[in-house]
């Protein structure tokens, strides 16, 4: 128990450095701190919210998000959307070692990735935001004097805190595409958010705006006369106490407890609207979670579209069947891979009823010592798997709707 060293994957692929902090005795729950933007995970904030925290049972990960602070990877090339996918990282290390967080908290910017990571989490029941900004903008007024020049020159060195960082105008880009507000909407967890009224870096506006998108439940507590980045200990302290006495409500009283409320139940597949733009899907089954878009200029692409999953539903049924097969008959089949396309063509090109017909596309690459007639039987095989069966028969789908 207390203060340990990890070290996980991050989104770039660079190994991403971070402090657990663990309670000496019994753990209430995991949570996640990202930490400000250019700050790292030893920051005041980071470090004394986090040691408060495990002091009250609540075992803390904050990590430094890639090329700052210890962890790899150069910040120029990363964005606020690497940014929340680094916390997702972080997410499936905790699950893989420990367990899942079901509490995020974000410290101004790091708030803001919270927010927007939460749906990816599906664990996740309580998030909590410190001093954060209502939308990725925000950032183009810190930037406002550099902006010109990044624009026209693709990158600029910005002195930010007294220390130079190089900025990108990807950095730019990606900051102006997020719908950070259409994710506060439809936020799927209990709702934090605390602000000092005194924030000379990010106006109590914000606070204001993220409060009002937000549903219930959520709450708002005031940090009077904390500066933005938590400088004096007793604000520290005060935050983490009112962090683990809100949270309480809201974590599990056990991990079996959360196991039981983390995934559907099995055979359930659960898919919802994440607020990533106007067809962003959060896609849960079991302790699996993926995301499903349109591509763009429909949607913003951030996942495979309907037809993409599908498909990959075919393919892995048919490679997995095959392998079966091979496996059951101890044939030399070293390698499956299987290539899909999905088209409308004619109807009466198949000598079928009139109109338009669905069409796919299904190549099969066989590795092995296999003779040919191995080779075509796995062929027929393939037909067998019970995706292609499904999508042969008639289907009976029935729709309610929920409460």
């Amino acid at each position: 128990m207390g203060s340990h060293h990890v070290e996980f994957l991050g989104s770039r692929g660079t190994t991403l450095s971070g402090t657990l902090e663990q309670p000496e005795g019994p753990i209430a729950a995991f949570a996640l701190f990202a930490h400000c933007f250019t700050c790292t995970k030893d920051t005041v904030a980071a470090y004394r919210i986090s040691r408060e925290l495990s002091i009250l049972g609540i075992a803390v990960l904050r990590f430094d998000f890639t090329g700052l602070g210890s962890s790899e990877g150069e910040f120029a090339n990363t964005t606020f959307s690497s940014n929340v996918d680094d916390l997702v990282h972080a997410a499936d290390y905790l699950r893989s070692q420990h367990q899942a967080p079901t509490l995020l908290i974000g410290h101004s910017l790091g708030g803001a990735a919270v927010l927007a990571a939460t749906h990816r989490i599906p664990e996740v029941r309580a998030v909590a935001t410190i001093a954060a900004p209502a939308d990725t903008e925000h950032m183009l007024q810190v930037l406002s004097t550099s902006r010109q020049e990044i624009e026209e020159h693709g990158e600029a060195e910005v002195c930010l805190a007294d220390r130079p960082f190089r900025i990108r105008k990807e950095f730019l880009d990606d900051i102006q595409s997020q719908s950070q507000i259409r994710r506060i909407r439809k936020l799927p967890a209990a709702l934090m958010v605390m602000h000092s009224p005194a924030d000379r870096s990010v106006s109590i506006d914000n606070a204001s705006r993220i409060f009002v998108a937000a549903r219930h439940p959520k709450s708002f507590v005031s940090l009077d006369g904390a500066d933005h980045l938590l400088t004096r200990t007793s604000d520290a302290r005060f935050v983490a106490s009112v962090l683990a006495a809100w949270a309480s409500r809201y974590l599990p009283d056990s991990p079996e407890n959360e196991d039981d409320a983390a995934a559907p139940e099995e055979g359930v597949v659960v898919v919802s609207e994440n607020g990533e733009g106007l067809y962003g899907q959060q896609i849960v089954a079991g302790r699996h979670v993926w995301a499903a878009d349109e591509p763009i200029p429909l949607g913003l692409d951030t996942g495979p579209s309907p037809y993409d999953l599908l498909l990959a539903a075919l393919g892995a049924c048919t490679s997995m069947t095959l392998r079966m097969y091979a496996e059951r008959k101890q044939w030399p089949l070293s390698h499956v891979s299987v290539s899909l396309t999905h088209s409308k063509i004619h109807a009466k090109d198949c000598e079928t009823e009139k109109g338009r017909l669905d069409h796919v596309e299904r190549n099969i690459n066989i590795v092995g010592d296999l003779d040919d007639e191995q080779r075509q039987r796995l062929l027929e095989i393939a037909d067998r798997c019970p995706v292609h069966r499904t999508l042969n028969a008639e289907v009976s789908i029935h729709a309610t709707l929920g409460e």
